[in-house]
């Protein structure tokens, strides 16, 4: 049996009788074969402590521990009392660990941020090293994972930093938002024990073996550049239902555990290296404050197609540089054809505009084009609609153009166009139009110009399959939530959107405008 379905149907069984807590439970053991831990951030009563028990079930023999800690938890409570025996006869200071942490498989730990100075310290090495010193010697634990829970994040200020940075996974949990699964919880009257076998548990030596193999599986440069480009958005998150933006810390030490889940995932999915659609769970490890989840999430799910992304870009600034020049020499065509030589000594300007005078600073263009197919001025007439914007690659320049949509470029001003034979009027203002000087020829023909001969439907097509593709691996990840398959659906949506746009760019270029 391959391993993903081994741990699909280890999941199931865990997840059997559970009411919307797939996520706690998938990721729980997703962290435990990363050696991990894991807080569950929630309200009392939403069911963290369960998960935990879920937890032991994964694992053949396995022990538990849990605590419910205050501030007055004393460390004899966590990790055993001291030997009195062993004090009075040999002098040495040793705890009793037997049915406590330090001899769990998993362990669950309610209201962690209550407990004091003495335990937390301690578990730091307990989480990161596995290590518990226990008189002179030390202790390899059995941990396989650690689970947190609290209804508060850890109050600033107290140095609780450390121990908040070692849960690497953090998960919000909730109570049953789906209706017609809380019916189903209310009349739900089976009791199942949480100690019942489960036949796809994982054993003390296949965990071991696995973690051999967890750490052969390679990272890739793909990879390591999503990781780049997730590290400089965490530069300045969004805050939720805000304008501020947030720059969120995430230590070396946490990327260096994050790679060390992302090989895990591969893993658990049969894979040799890590995948792009490893990633996107990793937003549950990258949040400090609950109202940076979503933005993070959005962050992410935005860099695992950032190289599509550039690929569409590309495409599309070709396309409309080879739009622009058939429109232009289409129009001069047409121009020609009618005997229209009133503006033959207009200076054409990059090889697409001309240029107002006296108009703000002097550097405002107007697409040849739209100048061209202007109406002339009358009294009568409806203007022609435009817009007047920065150039987004010159900002020094103002551009003109005439269009009836929405514009894209931000400060754009809508504006109403007329001409007549030697000036163009903007909101009923007469401007003159940039000309050659007497006896000074054209510089630059358009001519000169041609369309290149991309096919640009099959790179559109191609760019689209290659979406696809990442789209389904990742709504096969185990790990991948239904809320996260929303997210992903909505933000695709919007790509989907520029493709579609880029094919009527294409259809134009083939056929025209009509």
């Amino acid at each position: 049996m391959e391993i993903r379905e081994r741990i699909q149907l280890l999941l199931a069984e865990m997840n059997r009788g559970v009411y919307e807590k797939e996520t706690e439970i998938n990721l729980s053991l997703l962290a435990a074969l990363a050696g991990e831990s894991i807080l569950l951030l929630g309200p009392p009563g939403v069911a963290k402590s369960m998960v935990a028990r879920r937890l032991k079930r994964a694992f053949v023999n396995a022990k538990a521990f849990e605590y419910l800690m205050s501030r007055f938890s004393t460390p004899d409570e966590i990790f055993g009392p001291v030997s009195i025996s062993r004090l009075k006869e040999s002098d040495r200071y040793e705890r009793i660990v037997e049915g406590y942490l330090p001899v769990a498989d998993v362990v669950f730990l309610d209201e962690i941020w209550k407990a004091g100075p003495a335990i937390q310290n301690t578990l730091l090495t307990v989480i990161n090293e596995k290590l518990f010193r226990n008189g002179d010697s030390e202790l390899k634990l059995p941990l396989k994972l650690l689970v947190a829970a609290s209804n508060e994040l850890p109050s600033k200020g107290e140095g609780l930093e450390a121990l908040w940075d070692r849960f690497l996974l953090r998960v919000i949990c909730t109570c049953v938002k789906q209706e017609d699964t809380f019916y189903k919880m209310l009349l739900d009257d089976n009791v199942e024990l949480e100690d019942s076998e489960c036949q796809w548990q994982i054993s003390d030596e296949e965990y071991a073996e696995w973690q051999k193999e967890i750490r052969r599986i390679t990272v890739p440069t793909e990879v390591l550049l999503c990781i780049t480009e997730i590290r400089k958005c965490l530069d300045k998150v969004k805050i939720e239902a805000s304008e501020i933006h947030r720059n969120v810390y995430i230590s070396d030490r946490r990327w260096k555990n994050i790679v060390r889940l992302l090989k895990t995932s591969a893993f658990i999915h049969g894979c040799s290296e890590v995948r792009i659609t490893d990633i996107l769970p990793i937003y549950h490890c990258l949040w400090n404050e609950p109202d940076e989840y979503t933005n993070i999430r959005q962050i992410v799910i935005r860099a695992l197609f950032v190289s599509y992304m550039k690929e569409l870009s590309s495409i599309t600034l070709s396309l409309k540089s080879d739009l622009k020049v058939s429109r232009v020499r289409e129009a001069l065509e047409k121009a020609r054809q009618k005997g229209d030589r009133r503006d033959d000594d207009l200076l054409i300007i990059d090889h697409f505009y001309y240029q107002v005078e006296n108009h703000g600073t002097g550097n405002t263009y107007i697409f040849i084009v739209d100048y061209k197919n202007m109406k002339e001025y009358s009294t009568k007439d409806t203007p022609t609609v435009g817009v007047m914007y920065t150039d987004p690659l010159n900002p020094k320049r103002t551009i003109i153009r005439a269009f009836s949509g929405v514009p894209d470029e931000q400060n754009a001003e809508r504006v109403s166009l007329f001409r007549d034979s030697r000036h163009l009027y903007i909101n009923g203002v007469r401007f003159p139009m940039k000309r050659l000087n007497r006896g000074e020829q054209q510089q630059l023909w358009l001519g000169n110009l041609s369309v290149t001969d991309r096919d640009y439907e099959t790179e559109l097509e191609i760019v689209n399959k290659k979406i696809d593709k990442q789209v389904k691996g990742l709504r096969e990840n185990i790990f991948v939530t239904e809320e996260d398959k929303k997210e992903i659906d909505q933000y695709i949506a919007t790509i989907r959107k520029e493709i579609a746009w880029a094919r009527v760019d294409v259809r134009k270029l083939r056929y025209g405008d009509e």
